[in-house]
C-alpha cells in the first residue's frame, strides 16, 4: 500500500474521530510535500533513515514551527 492509499484510510479514521477539516487539510498538505520529495512510496519502502534524511533536507529552509508541522 502506498502513501496516498494510506492517507485515504487515515483521513477517514480522523474524520470519524471528529478532526476538523482545517486540521485534515493541513495534514494533507504535509503529505503532498512528502510525496513530492520522496515519491508515492510503498509502506515497506519507508524507513527511519529516509524520513530523517527528508527532515534534514527541509529543515534548512524552514522555521522551527514549520518544521514541527512536517514532523
Amino acid at each position: 500500500m502506498n502513501l496516498k492509499d494510506l492517507w485515504l484510510l487515515y483521513e477517514a479514521d480522523k474524520r470519524i474521530l471528529g478532526f476538523s477539516s482545517h486540521t485534515l487539510k493541513a495534514y494533507s498538505l504535509q503529505l503532498k510535500m512528502l510525496v513530492l520529495e520522496l515519491g508515492d512510496l510503498e509502506l515497506e519502502e519507508i524507513s527511519l533513515i529516509i524520513l530523517k534524511d527528508y527532515l534534514a533536507r527541509v529543515s534548512e529552509k524552514l522555521k522551527p514551527s514549520s518544521l514541527g508541522h512536517r514532523i
